[in-house]
């Protein structure tokens, strides 16, 4: 089988201070800025940290819905919340040591439970954006029939 590689992109313009314009050639562009815990950091605007514990929570959302599809797991719900944990280690460098998705997934019959359960940790275990952290990802389930 051959591999694909995937290539993205996007690029960062600064405005001031720490704020700055997230672009990409298709999409609307976001300011960003660095979180209000830091000196110069700006409220109200997305940061690093926000948008890399939402690329965990997105990309397990995508793996999952993508398997579930794939399985035919009669899916009625999906929805999650993350926080994440960021702390100096060691190195006396701040980073995320912990990420925690908390989900909660409705399906048609009592009898996709735990099928439901055993796609979502395969989805952690292939998503490729928490593959690609040192952090700690832990997910919360929740499953329930609708």
């Amino acid at each position: 089988m051959e591999s694909k590689i995937f290539n993205y992109s996007t690029a960062v313009k600064w405005i001031n201070g720490s704020s700055g314009i997230l672009t990409e050639p298709t999409m609307p562009q976001i300011k960003v800025a660095s979180p209000i815990d830091f000196e110069n950091g700006v409220s109200e605007t997305w940061t690093p940290e926000h948008l890399l514990i939402s690329a965990v929570n997105i990309c397990l959302m995508t793996t999952f819905t993508a398997i579930a599809q794939n399985s035919k797991l009669n899916l009625i719900e999906y929805n999650s919340t993350v926080s994440g944990k960021m702390e100096k280690e060691g190195s006396g460098f701040y980073l995320f040591t912990e990420i925690i998705i908390s989900t909660n997934i409705v399906v048609k019959e009592e009898r996709e439970i735990e099928r439901a359960f055993r796609l979502l940790n395969k989805a952690e275990k292939i998503c490729p954006v928490a593959n690609s952290l040192k952090s700690k990802i832990v997910i919360n389930p929740k499953i329930s029939v609708h």
